[in-house]
């Protein structure tokens, strides 16, 4: 008999770790969670890993690879955690920084009280060097390297160990650049340095500037992370592949991320995205919308025809990130949000998160103040216990913590913890009306697929909030991020911005262009182990209409670069924008078309896990699933409820509501007037009742 040999995806979250093993014979997978160890993540990668394999009776040998969806470089950059950063920058251009951009948050209305926060390099910080390109990359004045000299000097002597370098139109050439890394590298060599025509290949200086920096500021604490989860990994699975999921929807060796740890800042989003998008297309939707619910946040993409929406405009906290990276609005509605009261004297809930230590009140240790988990635990919507009974839930101390809180506002326990749920719901829609409505999108052409610890719990009432016709809930839900890390491919982005004229292209220039990213593209791949055989590459450009501020990204075809081929590109172009915006000046000479970027991704396949169908019921109704009932209180009153084991249930089976349904890392309320059925893959599909 051969081996069994399995690979393992673990993401880490602010409460939970979840891990996914897929045997790679059978396609069988076996999930599990632990608690997130906050002050030291690996150790509870750790955990996962060797608690997957414990749950096999499998060793470190039966692993093939494991992938890592990861929130290190996030929670740095959220939490305000960085290191004093050095700036060298061209002569002129000292204060990019300062005057950033006109944009306001949250609109025109509190931009009387909006104060620019801190830059994320101080002014006294910044250095300045002599010498000049322009926009093409041809040399205006010969880089001065008595500067680059004294402004690495100088930062040796301030004690800054993390540098950023960004020369005005490298993008266009960089050898300024280079020459600035050598002499960084000569007079301060225990710098850690990022240069931007390595980070970001793109005009617009203020946000290539600020990615950069942030790419430094990142560096030494994502590459301490990766290096400390290798050696601990070696102890267990010796020598085994380890990737780390990227923002743009691909994995990267461990060993590359530490070169581009800007890379990873949305890695969790983007793995359970891509997850339940190949679960939803599985399952027959195509129009899809993902609402992952984990301790600290609820992350929401758009899905359309399989791919999840990509975005080079995103950022994480204060700081612009123009990497390519799928398209996430987060908001501050988990399990673990935190509810309160403002100044005002009105219910709030979050940001602000309880996380995994100490954790709402009912956890074993934990924390202070009532969070939405306590609310579902006080109104029956959840067991008594987390994980199968691994972790206890406190009744009594959530009770307790909400009827204080009632008090201050007048409510019963039942209507305090029924008023957290509905801020909260309103949270979640308010984050799905972003990417949909104010985006020109029909959020009621769209199915909801609910995954993560705590994504899947107030899905009723977000279909009756939005008008949502039906909501999808896969298997194991609470690990759907950590099996999207299974299924994605290795993917590296290569951007060159070469603006031009529509009318004025030169289709030689762009073949040579388009070349030179090809072979970048393919000299990565081929550093990720993938022959040229295998190889995908797949062009993109970003066009917009000249005087306009940003850019449509449409597909470019393979092969020679042609005036028509440019034609059909700027048709595409055309439909892109009559999509997005609901118009198009295709049909006006005077608006001329512009070609800003151009990009080439490289894509290293993998074999992705297959999705197992499940056996048909062996006889009608669902008495075998039903392990109990209790009182629970949904938005018009307590009912005696049974409760449900979701692994009892079989194909076919329709469960409807009031009824609550049961499994190890995730619960699914079913209210009155909802149904769930199981479809052919095993996920529960919500749908209104007609009966």
């Amino acid at each position: 008999m051969e081996p069994r040999r399995i690979r393992i995806g673990v993401d880490t979250g602010g409460t939970f770790t979840d891990v996914v093993a897929v045997d790679e014979a059978t396609g069988a997978t076996t999930t599990t969670k632990t608690p997130s160890t906050p002050a030291d993540p690996a150790a509870g990668f750790l955990a996962g890993v060797r608690k997957v394999l414990d749950l096999l009776g499998l060793d470190g040998t039966a692993v093939t690879a494991v992938s890592h969806g990861t929130t290190v470089a996030t929670n740095q950059l959220l939490e305000g955690r960085l290191d004093r950063i050095g700036f060298i920058t061209t002569e002129g251009y000292e204060s990019v920084l300062e005057i950033a951009r006109q944009s306001v948050p949250d609109g025109y209305g509190n931009s009387w009280f909006w104060v620019k926060p801190p830059r994320i390099v101080p002014a006294d910080l910044v250095r300045t060097v002599r010498g000049r390109l322009d926009h093409r990359g041809h040399e205006v004045r010969p880089l001065d390297e008595d500067d680059a000299r004294a402004a690495a000097r100088s930062l040796r002597e301030a004690g800054v160990t993390t540098v950023g370098v960004c020369l005005l139109h490298s993008y266009a050439d960089d050898a300024h650049e280079r020459r600035v890394l050598e002499v960084l590298r000569e007079e301060h060599p225990d710098a850690v340095v990022s240069i931007s025509s390595q980070v970001l290949r793109e005009y617009r200086e203020y946000e290539r500037s600020v990615t950069t920096l942030v790419d430094a500021a990142v560096k030494p604490r994502v590459a301490a992370y990766v290096s400390a989860i290798r050696e601990r990994l070696d102890g267990v699975a010796p020598g085994v592949p380890f990737s780390v999921m990227k923002s743009n929807g691909g994995v990267l060796s461990a060993e590359e991320v530490v070169h581009q740890p800007i890379t990873t800042v949305l890695s969790g989003p983007a793995a359970g995205a891509l997850g339940a998008a190949l679960v939803a297309g599985a399952a027959g939707f195509d129009r899809v919308l993902t609402c992952d619910g984990g301790g600290t946040s609820t992350d929401v993409t758009v899905v359309v025809d399989g791919e999840p929406a990509l975005t080079t405009e995103g950022s994480v906290g204060a700081f612009p990130s123009k990497i390519p990276m799928i398209d996430v609005v987060t908001v501050g509605a988990g399990g673990g949000s935190i509810a309160w009261l403002s100044p005002e004297g009105t219910l709030k809930v979050g940001p602000r998160s309880a996380g995994a230590d100490p954790g709402p009140l009912c956890y074993p240790s934990g924390g202070e103040e009532p969070t939405v988990t306590d609310a579902h635990l006080v109104l029956g919507r959840i067991p008594p216990h987390l994980l199968g009974g691994e972790i206890p839930l406190s009744a009594d101390a959530a009770r307790a913590g909400l009827a204080a809180l009632g008090e201050r506002l007048g409510l019963s326990l039942e209507r305090t913890a029924l008023g957290v749920l509905e801020v909260s719901a309103w949270n979640q829609a308010n984050a799905l009306r972003q990417v949909t409505v104010a985006r020109g999108l029909d959020v009621r052409d769209f199915t909801l697929t609910t995954f993560g610890g705590s994504g899947s719990l107030l899905a009723c009432r977000l279909m009756d909030v939005l008008g949502i016709p039906r909501t999808l809930v896969p298997r194991d839900p609470g690990n759907l991020s950590a099996f999207g890390l299974l299924t994605v491919d290795v993917r590296n982005d290569h951007v060159q911005t070469a603006i031009s004229r529509h009318d004025d292209l030169d289709p030689d220039r762009v073949r040579a262009l388009y070349a030179g990213l090809e072979a970048e593209a393919r000299r990565a791949l081929d550093g990720e182990g993938f022959g040229r055989g295998e190889q995908r590459l797949q062009r993109s450009a970003d066009l917009r209409y000249a005087g306009q501020a940003f850019e449509v990204r449409v597909p470019v075809a393979a092969g020679e670069v042609t005036g028509a081929v440019a034609d059909d590109v700027a048709a595409a172009f055309h439909a892109a924008h009559r999509q997005l915006y609901g118009y198009d000046l295709a049909g006006d000479p005077r608006q001329a078309v512009e070609w800003v970027n151009l990009r080439v991704s490289g894509i290293g396949p993998i074999r992705r896990p297959a999705l197992v169908e499940l056996p048909a019921a062996s006889g009608p109704g669902t008495d075998r699933a039903v392990t109990g009932t209790r009182p629970v209180c949904f938005d018009d009153g307590w009912a005696d409820t049974p409760t449900h084991d979701r692994a009892r249930l079989a194909r076919g089976d329709v469960v409807r509501g009031p009824a609550v349904v049961e499994e190890f890392g995730s619960t699914v309320p079913v209210h009155p007037g909802f149904r769930a059925s199981v479809d052919r893959l095993g996920n529960l599909l919500i749908e209104r009742d007609a009966r």
